[in-house]
């Protein structure tokens, strides 16, 4: 039941036509659990509390799988436009960029000329870009931009995933890029990436260790509580230097045990997602965790007081189109049993 919650997530998460009407939906969703705001000027503030609380983040503005030039290059100048108010309002904070948003379906020469002119800039600013991996069909073009980036700038790197089974050998080519580890958030064939969640966390564990003991620094990106105290002991039980790593969890998961990590003097960094076009990543999110479908439902049709709320009718309607979706996604498979 668990893999099939999380296919109907995934599913949804590439559906053109829900990710088109969700920026006319808003966050009636219940999306402002895990998205910070629709711009950079309305996240402004968390990002100040958090940097606070000694908490530093990597900014995403969200978006993917664009397959219109003009498109593109607008998504270009809002990442400029993000990069001058890091720097004028002097927060401590990166970017991550996902290329299919910046062309990469489009034109490689397209793609690779949107990021030089971002890394221009970012490097006047002394700023760090993560070029976020996308699914697997994209991943031999993405490593291939950041093979030729690094050739002109040192302030790019890339995400490595646990769940594919060609990460450790790409582990040699990268040992001297600064990476961010993940699990996975893609629904991927059993031909390239491990299925089941026992394997995907010993991956996890076996290239975190692995690059603890290299040379460039790591983003290690998980909410996993035992996965974190198993590498904290392994980073005291081989006097790594706290200067080579950071832990590393998404906006609106796990906050306590963020400003916890942070508290033990741990480097530590936020991602925090934004913008209208949220619905995908959204879908994943609670493709990784089916559970969070509980509060996001809880924020939808209840107030803070936990009393319905007056109007939840056009969310309501929302919701039910999903499930709608869900019934319908359940029959087809039945159909296809039948015959």
């Amino acid at each position: 039941m668990a893999n099939l919650t999380k296919d109907l997530f995934i599913g949804l998460s590439n559906n053109k036509f829900l990710n088109e009407n969700a920026k006319r939906w808003g966050f009636r969703l219940g999306a402002n659990k895990f998205v910070a705001g629709t711009n950079i000027d309305s996240v402004i503030e968390t990002i100040r509390e958090l940097n606070g609380n000694g908490i530093r983040c990597t900014l995403d503005n969200l978006g993917e799988f664009v397959a219109d030039k003009a498109e593109s290059t607008q998504a270009k100048e809002e990442v400029l436009r993000i990069l001058d108010v890091i720097h004028s309002e002097n927060l401590d904070c990166h970017l991550s960029v996902k290329l299919t948003q910046l062309g990469l379906d489009i034109d490689h020469a397209f793609c690779v000329a949107n990021m030089r002119e971002i890394l221009r800039k970012a490097k006047g600013y002394d700023l760090f870009v993560n070029i976020d991996m996308e699914d697997y069909s994209h991943y031999p073009q993405t490593l291939d931009v950041l093979y030729t980036l690094l050739g002109e700038y040192d302030n790019v790197g890339t995400v490595v995933q646990s769940y594919l089974f060609r990460t450790e050998e790409d582990l040699e080519d990268l040992k001297k890029v600064r990476l961010r580890l993940v699990k996975g958030a893609y629904k991927e064939s059993e031909d390239v990436a491990w299925q089941k969640k026992e394997e995907i966390d010993r991956s996890f564990i076996l290239l975190a260790k692995k690059r603890l003991l290299g040379e460039a620094f790591t983003s290690i990106a998980t909410h996993d509580h035992n996965i974190i105290n198993e590498l904290k002991r392994f980073i005291e039980e081989n006097k790594i230097s706290r200067d080579m790593f950071e832990f590393q969890m998404l906006y609106g998961f796990r906050t306590e045990m963020q400003f916890d990590l942070a508290k033990e003097g741990f480097n530590f960094c936020t991602y925090i997602p934004f913008g209208n076009d949220w619905f995908g990543y959204f879908m994943r999110r609670l493709a990784e965790r089916p559970q969070n479908l509980n509060l996001v439902m809880k924020d939808v049709f209840y107030t803070k007081d936990n009393q319905l709320k007056k109007e939840p009718i056009i969310t309501g309607a929302v919701a039910a189109s999903l499930l709608l979706l869900w019934r319908k996604k359940k029959k087809t498979k039945s159909e296809k049993v039948v015959q």
